[in-house]
């Protein structure tokens, strides 16, 4: 089974996700591709899909949202599952109470629900690191109550997101993970 992983990524931590969940299908026996969204045109030829962006402002990055519009038909006929990353930090709850993954979701998956039918969605966190910012993100640098506010450092839960790719193996009837 062929299975394409497009993702969006800014400064890398969705890319690796993305790179993470191909290494633990490719570990099920898939035949996987894991390519940046605006390095397709097209995604036919894949029997499922995985897609994924990072999350700015509640929006998935501009190339996912172009790559889904453009092959909704594609996707809706296969297995699909998406995903985003963004939320910084290690808090499971907000300052209300309300769980910060759910929270953190972008408006694309409700946008997407009709659209391509997924057979799941994921948040999970991401990386942020003052030394990567670039061009207009560098604002957030400049301004000491932003920055201080922005915890530093790597998040992302490699179980979880582990986790979530055998979860769509499973889905797919991969034979179970090889030693």
């Amino acid at each position: 089974m062929k299975v394409l992983v497009a993702y969006a990524s800014k400064y890398g931590a969705t890319e690796g996700i993305a790179q993470r969940i191909g290494d633990g299908l490719r570990k099920r026996g898939l035949d996987v591709d894991v390519t940046k969204c605006e390095d397709l045109r097209e995604a036919s030829g894949y029997d499922a899909y995985v897609v994924g962006s990072a999350v700015y402002e509640f929006n998935w990055r501009r190339d996912a949202r172009k790559f889904v519009k453009r092959n909704a038909d594609v996707l809706a006929a296969k297995p699909t599952w998406l995903f985003s990353s963004g939320p910084v930090g290690t808090e499971k709850v907000d300052k209300d109470g309300k769980d910060v993954l759910k929270g953190a979701e972008p408006k694309q998956f409700t946008d997407y629900e009709e659209l391509v039918h997924p057979r799941g969605t994921q948040v999970f966190r991401g990386a942020y690191h003052h030394d990567k910012i670039r061009g207009g993100d560098r604002i957030i640098v400049w301004m000491p109550a932003i920055r201080d506010i922005m915890p530093e450092g790597d998040f992302r839960e490699w179980d979880a997101i582990d986790a979530w790719s055998s979860t769509i193996a499973d889905e797919l009837g991969a034979p179970a993970a090889r030693p």
